[in-house]
């Protein structure tokens, strides 16, 4: 078992890393909080007179500063002064030039949303009557590219961090305070520190250009960084630098002054000052999330941000207790049942947590049930429910393992094992010989009679382990008896350390739950992956509240219906956004227009477009509907006959390529 950890490992990294990049790439372009519902002059209108300013509306407020939203004329020139200024809730416009001539006209914005992330996107409107334009809007929407990538990555790494950092210092304290003087687990909360660290310092500078060009050269742009430093984003980071120095003390404590502690009261007075002391610090790292991302907007903001706090606190707990523990099976010399139990019942408790605080999340996020399979971030999370359950149901039979190792009595093999570790090392080298040499032969004889599956390749081994160690005795000692008893000492460690591993391999219940931790770790991982695009991804709750509101404006201003539906038709650059108006949306004759888009709004060109109505509740349709293609991305059709008022499905079949094809359906209502 301890020949096959470094696959093992590796094996696990490689998952890590594999997982990230293909959610990661998935999750590009990135989804934002904030959706654009409604614009004056509306998309796609045609004005009679040039209007002297240019106005947005997104579903929740925006960060935008001058240049943020600019109007390019059918010649691709700007004819906006560049100066944004707030008209009203949500509400902001940009003035234009006057003396502008008839024609198409290009809206682009690229806003940050109130949880941090980019919002882009562009729509046309004419003055006098529609013309050719040569304004070309790039594809890549904000948020994403190389820098976009970066980011992402930037952020799992973050959220590694914290859990490792937080996990492990509060498995140590809790479960296993003698850990504090294992190497691994001290290199392991390290790591967990220096990873958070180096994440949140990459975040900062990639954060100017994540929101802004995209650029790879933009990210060391010092002004970049000043504006970065007055949004709140931009304050969270920085908090969290600044809580991580303090956590850096915290380390130093824990692995350093604690360890040296020997009168009881002492420890545990230092004990209650540490456990008081991390928890500050963690919640206060927490809640650098909660205070930046989805829990500070939209409804119950005072209750969502504390409980996502309690969210991320209960994930650390028992995601980085795992990692410890795993740690700890596999690289210290023992480790006693009870830290084991110890961790099971803390590990129970943050999962009752996470259930706890995961329903409201959920709930706040959605809002309905549709939200669960109509959109993307309702999707994903039933991705990570199940990723849950899996995790729980291995994590039940490791808890299976741990009642066995904690019932099953202590071997004499590894009680013989721990006597030889304490031995201390003798003057001289000749006498340091002999003790060792004897240690090992009662060792090996009594793990020989304890582990009867042991192999016969094992027993060689440690044939010639004592051979080594008789030969090391047998040498003469002259002159240089020092550092011959120094290299004999190594030599004594290592074959130590080689005997405790075959002791501890030759356990099947300690095997056991060695394996079943692994797996949880696993699991673990791809289970981090998916939180971190779920963190990223459009709620679904702010998704049908946007198409809401973008249907009840287009209808109050024009009494038309408008229905956006995006599609995924599942082949290479298969996303997008059918958008439905129908005018005056009532019974008898309509006009219907279907402008087709990608995810950054520049229409989308794509063979076939065809639309049905169904009326469910009078078992009417479908209803086919076949409209003309007039431009690219744009169809219509007159004289659309709508038979009598209701709650009408809309469905829109989209072909953007030979074989590559979806129909997406939304419920609107007529008349």
């Amino acid at each position: 078992m301890s020949q096959t950890i470094a696959p093992r490992v590796r094996t696990l990294l490689l998952l890590l890393l594999a997982v990230t990049g293909a959610l990661l790439a998935g999750s590009a372009p990135v989804s934002a909080h904030a959706a654009l519902t409604a614009s004056d002059p509306q998309q796609g209108s045609v004005v009679k007179e040039a209007p002297a300013q240019v106005s947005l509306t997104f579903s929740e407020g925006v960060a935008m500063s001058d240049g943020s939203v600019r109007v390019l004329d059918p010649k691709g020139k700007r004819v906006d002064t560049g100066k944004t200024s707030e008209q009203g809730t949500n509400t902001y416009s940009v003035k234009l030039h006057s003396g502008l001539p008839d024609g198409t006209f290009t809206v682009t914005y690229q806003v940050v949303s109130a949880d941090s992330h980019p919002v882009s996107g562009a729509f046309t409107f004419s003055i006098g009557a529609p013309s050719t334009t040569s304004v070309s809007v790039s594809d890549q929407e904000a948020g994403g590219g190389v820098v976009g990538g970066l980011y992402g990555f930037a952020r799992y790494l973050s959220y590694a961090g914290f859990i490792l950092l937080v996990g492990g210092a509060a498995f140590v304290l809790a479960c296993w305070q003698r850990g504090t003087g294992e190497r691994s687990v001290q290199r392991l909360v390290v790591s967990g520190w220096l990873a958070l660290t180096g994440a949140t310092l990459a975040m900062l500078l990639l954060r100017g250009s994540y929101t802004g060009s995209g650029k790879v050269g933009d990210i060391f742009d010092l002004a970049l960084l000043s504006d970065v430093l007055q949004t709140k984003t931009g304050a969270a980071l920085v908090s969290r630098l600044l809580l991580l120095a303090a956590g850096a003390l915290f380390i130093a404590v824990l692995f350093g002054a604690y360890e040296k502690r020997e009168d009881d009261e002492e420890k545990g007075d230092l004990t209650f000052g540490l456990a008081i002391g991390g928890f500050v610090v963690a919640a206060g790292l927490a809640a650098t999330w909660a205070m930046a991302e989805h829990a500070s907007t939209g409804i119950q903001t005072g209750i969502s941000m504390p409980v996502d706090v309690l969210h991320l606190l209960a994930v650390a707990v028992w995601l980085g207790g795992l990692s410890t523990l795993l740690v700890a099976l596999y690289r210290a010399p023992s480790i006693e049942p009870a830290a084991v139990r110890r961790f099971s019942r803390i590990a129970f408790g943050s999962v009752a947590v996470l259930a706890a605080t995961g329903i409201y999340q959920s709930w706040r996020q959605l809002g309905s049930w549709s939200a669960f399979t109509g959109t993307s971030y309702g999707q994903l999370l039933l991705v990570k429910i199940g990723l849950v359950v899996v995790l729980v149901g291995i994590a039940w039979i490791s808890r299976r393992w741990t009642t066995r190792l904690s019932q099953a009595p202590a071997t004499k093999a590894v009680k013989g094992a721990k006597t030889s570790a304490a031995t201390p090392v003798k003057a001289t080298a000749k006498t340091s010989a002999k003790a060792s040499a004897k240690t090992s032969a009662a060792a090996s004889a009594k793990a020989s009679a304890k582990a009867s599956a042991a192999t016969s390749e094992r027993s060689e081994d440690e044939d010639r382990e004592t051979e080594d160690e008789k030969e090391s005795a047998a040498a003469p000692a002259g002159g240089g008896d020092g550092k011959r008893a120094t290299q004999l000492a190594r030599q004594r460690a290592a074959v130590a350390t080689a005997r405790d591993k075959r002791l501890r391999d030759a356990d099947p219940l300690r095997s056991g739950l060695r394996r079943s931790v692994l797996a949880e770790a696993g699991v673990a991982v791809v289970l981090l992956a998916v939180t971190t695009v779920l963190t990223s991804t459009e709620p679904g709750r702010t998704v049908e509240e946007a198409e809401a509101a973008t249907a009840a404006s287009s209808q109050e201003a024009t009494g038309a219906l408008a229905v956006d539906i995006p599609f995924d038709t599942g082949g290479k650059d298969g996303k997008g956004l059918a958008r439905v108006e129908i005018d005056p949306a009532r019974v008898g004759g309509n006009d219907m227009h279907v402008y087709v888009q990608r995810p950054n709004g520049k229409a989308f060109d794509i063979p076939e477009v065809k639309v049905s109505f169904t009326l469910k509740a009078k078992d009417i349709g479908p209803l086919p509907v076949v409209p003309d293609r007039i431009a690219t991305g744009h169809w219509t059709a007159s004289g659309v006959q709508i038979p009598m008022a209701g709650n009408w499905a809309i469905a829109v079949t989209v072909r953007t390529s030979d074989i590559d094809q979806v129909t997406v359906d939304k419920n609107a209502q007529i008349g």
